[in-house]
């Protein structure tokens, strides 16, 4: 993939070690910058937080939640563009639908295929711009 302005930063926000570096790798074997978080505290006090085009954050992290971040983040000023992922069934899609109202870009279960994170990135990128 080739940028205007050199590779656009996807940060991915997951307490899961091997989900978080493989993403971390296959984002990076297509040509975006990507840096990886076990929490949603640690990208809030990383200098990634403002060269950040779109978020990959697991529903479920220890301390706050991918959804709390992602709320914190639009209630602050500063929203960045989101994928909810999640190795949570969602039977009834209650979880999905609170994803997206609260203005998350997609919501993925886990295991997610390339495509799909692929899809959604570039959804985020083209419908908000990266920073």
């Amino acid at each position: 993939m080739s940028f205007p302005h050199g590779p656009q930063l996807v940060a991915i926000v997951d307490d899961e070690a091997a989900l978080r570096e493989a993403t971390e790798s296959l984002l990076r074997s297509a040509g975006y910058a990507a840096e990886s978080f076990e929490s949603a505290e640690a990208f809030l006090h990383s200098p990634c937080r403002q060269r950040a085009g779109c978020l990959i954050l697991d529903v479920r992290l220890p301390g706050m939640s991918g959804l709390e971040l992602h709320r914190h983040l639009a209630c602050s000023g500063s929203p960045i563009p989101t994928v909810l992922i999640t190795a949570q069934e969602d039977r009834n899609g209650q979880m999905q639908a609170q994803a997206l109202r609260a203005g998350a870009l997609a919501f993925l279960p886990k295991p997610f295929s390339d495509d799909e994170v692929f899809a959604a990135i570039e959804l985020a990128f083209d419908d908000h711009g990266a920073r």
